[in-house]
């Protein structure tokens, strides 16, 4: 028996739970429970990845356009992460995603591939514009955004760390924005947390996802107390060294991490407060020496 098999995914409260961590949010159209979407690649088997997505109690998986086998008689990753979670009686949403697009046109022309494969208008937006950073070109993101609302998408859009270009993107129509926190793959963590702080407090109301960059529970943690809806992180659990048990302690990092936002934190003091009030002190008359 391996750590492995211990690993429970993070509990679902009834809804009169009193800590109020039954919260569920609205994207694209769709009520989700769980504030995890996990990304399907380069995990150790596909064992490993079902695994995963059940024990971070993720009810999103993003699947690559140009990796999935999206047609065809032969066993395919969608049917089986589909299959796995119809035998364990989950809900899973797959959301395809334009990943190693660098037009607008591509980006464009791969969601119409998977809509039409999929039956699905969901789709995650990624235009990249650098091959050293692989940060998206915000340019085209933009552009593609635009056409693909406007075509009927439910458009889910990775963008850099940038608030101008989060609002545009919001502005257009998108389902979700997304923001990196760091540089996709590096495990960084958040790099920025101010600007992610300006980028939530300026679209209140838009459903904001931190994807990229991401390299264990506790990023995950803190992007929830920043107020995101989600978190969205694919290397941080493939590449680790037990890909399931890090699955399981995001699951439990975002859940908590949403728990402590909505509690509220203290605000942070430059000096000491007791926590014991003066009332009551034994008072002690000087001694002279």
């Amino acid at each position: 028996m391996n750590a492995e098999d211990f690993v429970a995914a993070p509990p679902r409260p009834a809804p009169t739970d009193p800590g109020g961590a039954d919260d569920p949010w609205t994207v694209g159209g769709v009520e989700l429970r769980s504030r995890v979407l996990l990304g399907t690649s380069r995990y150790p088997s596909l064992q490993s990845l079902l695994n995963s997505v059940e024990a971070s109690g993720a009810e999103v998986a993003t699947v690559s356009v140009r990796r999935a086998d999206l047609g065809g008689e032969k066993e395919s990753l969608l049917r089986a992460l589909r299959d796995d979670a119809e035998r364990a009686g989950r809900a899973l949403h797959v959301l395809p995603n334009t990943a190693g697009c660098y037009t607008a046109r591509e980006a464009v022309l791969t969601a119409q591939l998977a809509r039409e494969a999929l039956e699905t208008d969901w789709v995650k937006l990624e235009v990249i514009g650098d091959d050293e950073t692989l940060y998206p070109d915000a340019v085209q993101t933009l552009k593609a955004a635009a056409d693909l609302v406007a075509d009927g998408f439910e458009v889910f859009a990775y963008c850099g760390d940038d608030p101008v270009t989060a609002r545009r993107l919001a502005d257009l129509g998108c389902a979700a924005v997304m923001p990196l926190a760091a540089p996709i793959g590096s495990g960084m963590g958040l790099v920025n947390p101010y600007v992610l702080r300006i980028i939530r407090e300026t679209l209140p109301d838009v459903p904001l996802v931190v994807d990229a960059g991401l390299g264990t529970a506790s990023d995950a943690a803190r992007a929830m107390e920043l107020g995101y809806d989600g978190v969205l992180l694919n290397t941080a659990v493939s590449g680790a060294e037990h890909p399931v048990l890090m699955a399981a302690a995001v699951g439990h990092a975002v859940a908590a991490g949403r728990l402590a936002r909505r509690a509220g934190r203290i605000p942070r003091r430059l000096y000491a407060q007791a926590s014991t009030p003066d009332a009551g002190r034994i008072d002690v008359p000087a001694v002279d020496e």
